[in-house]
């Protein structure tokens, strides 16, 4: 979504701003949103953990985008039909909008005038340089907690979820009921492998689009790692691993979050 912002929308000026769901601005008053959005010009997108961030015009003031579980961030004609659960419309000025849709409202839309300050809560993104197997290390040390439910905590790291923590964790042999701080250094350095070599393979085939078909490019089109989901997705199949179908445990877990767990052997 980052790179398709940044090649799409990179120097477009926005010419005009609607905004009908309150909940999708509830940081600031739909009006102020709009009047800071207006005749600004977009910059390169970035991204910190699951915000994406467009500077305007000389990056003094950025737009913070949250697609959250049901967001969508569409590229469209004005004459294309607009979606049920559009909250949020942007006039570009080469004649396309850009369109947020968001079903259950909980994404968001933001001007900040520092994203970095906005943002202070996150953890550091796993994709990030100053991300390493020791700063890892030292954040996962005297933890008692379950390793996943950590690793999706965005304050800890930011941006990891439910499928890519399932994904990491089985690419580094490690159970997700495992206290944290019980990792050796070998398995700390194992697991900051996969975290990232997950990430950047997902991000190359474009994400995950599930059943339920949200999460889609500005164009509307599905992403394709979902393909290559080795646990996430796939109770009752057999273990690309070890060919087997793994142990009934913390079938109460699995239950509420929704997560499958293979033999890691």
């Amino acid at each position: 979504m980052r790179r398709g912002l940044e090649r799409e929308v990179t120097g477009r000026e926005v010419t005009t701003a609607t905004i009908t769901g309150a909940r999708t601005v509830r940081r600031q008053p739909a009006e102020e949103l709009i009047g800071r959005l207006r005749g600004a010009t977009f910059g390169p997108a970035g991204r910190i953990g699951k915000f994406l961030l467009v500077p305007l015009d000389d990056g003094a003031e950025t737009l913070v985008i949250h697609l959250r579980m049901s967001g969508q961030l569409l590229l469209t004609s004005p004459e294309w039909p607009t979606a049920r659960h559009t909250h949020a419309v942007l006039g570009l000025s080469d004649g396309r909008e850009l369109r947020f849709v968001d079903p259950r409202t909980f994404g968001e839309l933001f001007v900040a005038d520092s994203p970095v300050a906005a943002l202070a809560h996150l953890g550091p993104d796993p994709l990030s340089d100053g991300w390493s197997a020791a700063v890892l290390g030292r954040g996962l040390a005297g933890r008692t907690g379950r390793l996943k439910l950590l690793l999706m905590d965005q304050r800890f790291v930011a941006g990891i979820g439910n499928i890519y923590s399932d994904e990491a964790l089985f690419e580094a042999r490690l159970r997700f009921d495992r206290p944290a701080g019980s990792l050796d250094r070998r398995e700390v350095a194992r697991l900051h492998r996969a975290v990232r070599s997950t990430l950047r393979e997902a991000v190359a085939h474009r994400g995950s689009s599930l059943r339920d078909a949200q999460y889609v490019d500005l164009f509307g089109a599905p992403g394709a790692y979902q393909e290559r989901h080795r646990v996430y997705g796939r109770e009752g199949e057999p273990c690309p691993r070890c060919g087997g179908l793994g142990a009934e445990i913390s079938s109460t877990f699995v239950r509420a979050s929704g997560v499958m767990w293979m033999s890691s052997r």
